[in-house]
This record gives C-alpha cells, structure tokens and sequence, in this order.
C-alpha cells in the first residue's frame, strides 16, 4: 500500500517493443513514464525540487512556488503543491493545450498567462522567464524551481529514471534515446550512465527549430520538445549524438507506436 499520490511517482513499466520495429536485430523498450500520476516523466522532478528545496529551508509552508512552463513540469508541480498545501502560480503561453490548462486548475494552480512573445527574441520562452521574474519581485515569499538550471531535476532522474532502467536490465543499455527539452532528463541519465561506467551510448532527440544543440530558433509545435535558449543544465559532453527531428516525425512515430503497440505516448516519444 502506497502512503500517499506521490509515493506513486516513478518505478513506472519498461516494456519491451516488439511490433514497431519487428525485424530488428536488437531489442528495442520504452520507459512509460505516462504511468505517473502526474502523467509524465516531469512527476519526478516535480516532487524532488520540491523536496529538495523543502529540506534546506527554501520553501515554506508560506512560499508562493512559480514556475515557466508548457506543461507537464506544471502539471507536476500542481498536483504535489496541492497535496503539500502550497500556492503554486503556473506561467504559460499560447501552446499550452486546453486540456493541460484544465487539468493544471483542477489541482487548483494559478494560471498567469503570457500572450505575447518576447519583443527581443521573438520567442515564448523568454517572455515567459521574465514574467515569472517580474512576480518574483512582487510577490513576497516567492520560489522559482526553476526547472532549466534547478540540478535536482537532473537528480531526480540520476537516481530515479536511469537507475530504474539499469536495474531492470541488469546494467545492458547498448543506447539510449532522450527528447530534450530542459535537460534534466539527459543530464541526470548521462551522469548515471558516466558515474556506473555502463557503456552506454547516449542519443540526444532534440526537435527541428531548438538551439539547444546550436542553430537557429524555428517554429516548433509540440510542447516541452527542444528550447528556444540553451538550459543551464546543458552540458556539452551529455550526449554522443544528437538527432533532430521535425514535429511531424513525432506525430508519424506515435501514430506508429499506438497502431503496433497499443501504447498511446507523449509527442515527443514519437522522435
């Protein structure tokens, strides 16, 4: 018996993959991070900066917890404030889906949204990440997580996510694939897979139009995949490679994975 929602968080399936790809010569799993409550990989995260940051004094009982997002992290970070009793005020723009929006006011989040793109920039993001900066200022006791520099979202998955997989399959991960978006999950796997000496070869999945990897800033549909600005836990050194992929590699890839598989998967799985 669990002791509570957040409990639940994490220890999700590793399913093998038998139908998408059926005359591999390797075998091919995915990690179904949907089976979080939250339903996503940002439910770990979530949680642990939250904790983190409860155990040292930065969060309160008082604090006001804010943080940019286009979804999932928010969706986490509501669900654990609102069973940890705290105020929690999610800044979002435009390409957050209704049904995210919906689900981030059931678990009682603030909605403070930014409907035009930075005037420098042109992008969301940084107008995004100077909105929570302007309510920083002007709410009093007030925490950003800050989720692209915050080094307990790469933890959180360093102990957690990469930890669970190298268990599970007794330490033979040949490669490994990893949509980009903060950084948080390539970060902390890379650094498991480094500090345990697996071997394993680490594929960047970042989508057409992200710089997180260098090149221009272009359009990108699908929330949460790639950055219009390099994350601070970015590192050089995370990846062996990077692949990029359009949004409509990921709509055919899930497409693919829900025809063969039955698995219905986030957009960015599709990569």
């Amino acid at each position: 018996m669990e002791e509570s929602i957040l409990s639940t968080i994490g220890h999700t399936p590793l399913v093998r993959l038998t139908r998408v790809l059926p005359d591999s010569p390797f075998s091919l799993f995915a990690k179904l991070e949907g089976f979080n409550p939250g339903g996503s990989a940002k439910d770990r995260p979530a949680l642990h900066i939250l904790q983190e940051a409860m155990r040292t004094g930065a969060i309160k009982p008082s604090t006001v917890v804010i943080e940019s997002s286009s979804g999932n992290l928010g969706i986490g970070l509501a669900q654990a404030c609102r069973y940890l009793g705290l105020r929690f005020i999610c800044v979002v723009d435009p390409k957050a889906t209704a049904q995210n929006i919906r689900i981030l006011r059931a678990y009682g989040a603030e909605i403070d949204l930014v409907s035009k793109p930075d005037p420098v920039t042109g992008e969301f993001l940084h107008a995004r990440i100077n909105r929570v900066q302007t309510l920083l200022q002007t709410i009093e006791d007030s925490v950003w997580t800050n989720q692209y520099a915050n080094l307990s979202n790469a933890e959180a998955h360093y102990r957690t996510t990469m930890d669970e997989i190298a268990t599970e399959l007794d330490g033979r991960v040949d490669c490994l694939f990893v949509a980009t978006g903060s950084c948080g999950t390539l970060r902390g796997c890379a650094e498991y897979i480094r500090d345990h000496h697996l071997g394993t070869r680490i594929f960047a999945v970042d989508a057409h139009g992200s710089v997180i990897f260098g090149g221009k800033p272009g359009k990108r549909l699908i929330p949460g995949h790639g950055s219009a600005r390099r994350p601070e836990l970015y590192r050089a050194d995370l990846a062996d490679e990077c692949v990029r992929v359009t949004d409509l590699d990921c709509v055919v890839g899930c497409r693919r994975l829900v025809q063969s598989e039955a698995i219905f998967a986030g957009g960015s799985s599709g990569g």
